[in-house]
């Protein structure tokens, strides 16, 4: 499957109109998230992207997500339901629906605008370098997966 590029204006315009049909009753198709929840489980890839999210991983660790992770997040293959999340992006806790749906916005709308040229090469603190279609992969993927817990 080919995600949508993250990058593109369209993109974000078709991403942030579904969002809008998003409640904060939403009830998930499967899964233990509300939709707060879901809204800060996605905040989390961009707030360790921007350095809001601080990760430090040690050596194997971060060999190991090379060797058996990177392909699954960056790759073209969609997410299987109910699959295992790294501990960061467990959300356990209440959430504010409009605060976590505002951030989510504004990142996706930073993103955007930051651009393909500026995600080329940089680095992932989990998989190391990406090129700018791995971070798209990363970013549309995992908002793909999502709005289709939630039929939205």
């Amino acid at each position: 499957m080919a995600y949508s590029n993250i990058f593109d204006r369209e993109t974000t315009k078709t991403v942030l109109k579904r969002l809008s049909a998003l409640q904060p009753d939403t009830q998930p198709q499967w899964g233990k998230m509300n939709a707060a929840q879901m809204l800060a489980h996605l905040n989390v890839a961009y707030d360790m992207t921007y350095g809001k999210l601080p990760v430090n991983y040690g050596f194997f660790t971060r060999f190991m997500l090379k060797m058996f992770v990177k392909g699954v997040v960056v790759g073209e293959k969609p997410y299987a339901k109910n699959n295992r999340t790294a501990p960061q992006f467990v959300i356990a806790d209440e959430r504010d629906f409009q605060k976590e749906l505002a951030a989510l916005k504004e990142n996706i709308n930073k993103t955007e605008t930051l651009g393909a040229a500026h995600f080329e090469g940089l680095e992932n603190l989990s998989f190391g370098p990406l090129n700018s279609k791995q971070w798209s992969n990363l970013f549309q993927k995992h908002i793909e997966h999502h709005f289709e817990q939630f039929g939205i």
